[in-house]
C-alpha cells in the first residue's frame, strides 16, 4: 500500500512491555526527555492518531506542547497542531473529551459504519465523523489520510489495539520503542504487542536502527520497511 501516509509509531513501555498499569491513575512511564523528544515529532506531523479506548481511558489533548514549536508550524504555513484522528466502532465518545477541545475540524472520527449516523450527530458539531467501514478498516482510514486529507506523516501514539493493528496490517514505517526502568508485573494491565500475526516475524525481522537513553529510559528505533523518511521529521539523534 503506497497511497498512505509515512507513520511512526511511538510508544513508551515498562520492562515487561506494559503500557500502563491496571490502576485508575496513568502510570507515568516516560522521563521529561522522552516526552520533549516525541512533542518534537508531533511538531513535525501532520496528524495523530490514538483509538477511542484511549480517548476514554487517558482523555488525551494531543496538542504540541512548546509554544516555539506552534509558532514554527504556523509560520510554515501549517496549523498551529496536528490534525487529532481516532477511530471507533461504536462512536461512543465523549463530546466534553480533550480530544474535541480545539475547534475548527482539528478533529477527525473514522466511525463503523452501523454506528456512524448516530456519532455524526453525537459528535458532528465538534469534529468530522467519517465511515470507515464495516468492520472499521484501518486501511480504509489511512487512505482516507493521504488522499481526502492530505496527511503526509502520521504518528500513531496507542492504545494496544491500535499499536498491534497497525503493525499488523504492515502500514507503520518506523516503531519508536521508549522503556522504563521497571516492572509493572501486572496481568491486567494493558500491553504492546497483542497477538496477532505480525509481518514483522523471526523470519523477517525489523531492523534496528538506534539505541541510546534519555536520561532513565531506553529508546530504540526500529525501520520496518525501505520507505524513504520525510525530511521534515527530527533525526533520530537530535
Amino acid at each position: 500500500m503506497t497511497g498512505r501516509p509515512y507513520t511512526l509509531l511511538s510508544c513508551a513501555v515498562s520492562v515487561d512491555g506494559c503500557l500502563d498499569d491496571a490502576s485508575a491513575e496513568r502510570l507515568v512511564l516516560s522521563g521529561p526527555e522522552d516526552l520533549d523528544e516525541v512533542d518534537k515529532l508531533r511538531a513535525a506531523a501532520d496528524a495523530i492518531l490514538v483509538g477511542a479506548g484511549t480517548i476514554r481511558a487517558d482523555d488525551p489533548r494531543l496538542l504540541v506542547r512548546d509554544p516555539d514549536r506552534v509558532v514554527r508550524r504556523v509560520a510554515a504555513g501549517r496549523p498551529p497542531h496536528p490534525l487529532r484522528v481516532t477511530v471507533t466502532a461504536t462512536g461512543d465518545l465523549d463530546p466534553a473529551a480533550r480530544f474535541f477541545a480545539v475547534r475548527g475540524g482539528a478533529a477527525l472520527v473514522y466511525c463503523a459504519t452501523p454506528a456512524l449516523a448516530a456519532a455524526q450527530a453525537r459528535l458532528g458539531q465538534i469534529a468530522e465523523v467519517i465511515d470507515a467501514g464495516d468492520p472499521p478498516s484501518l486501511v480504509r482510514v489511512f487512505e482516507d489520510l493521504h488522499s481526502e486529507r492530505k496527511v503526509a506523516t502520521l504518528l500513531v501514539e496507542g492504545g494496544a489495539r491500535i499499536l498491534r493493528d497497525v503493525l499488523a496490517d504492515d502500514l507503520a514505517d518506523e516503531l519508536r520503542l521508549a522503556v522504563a526502568p521497571f516492572f509493572v508485573g501486572d496481568p491486567a494491565a494493558p500491553r504492546f504487542g497483542l497477538p496477532a500475526a505480525y509481518p514483522h516475524s523471526p523470519a523477517d525481522p525489523m531492523a534496528l536502527a538506534e539505541v541510546r537513553h534519555l536520561g532513565d529510559v531506553a529508546v530504540l528505533h526500529y525501520w520496518l520497511n525501505g520507505r524513504a523518511r520525510p525530511s521534515g521529521l527530527p533525526p533520530f539523534v537530535p
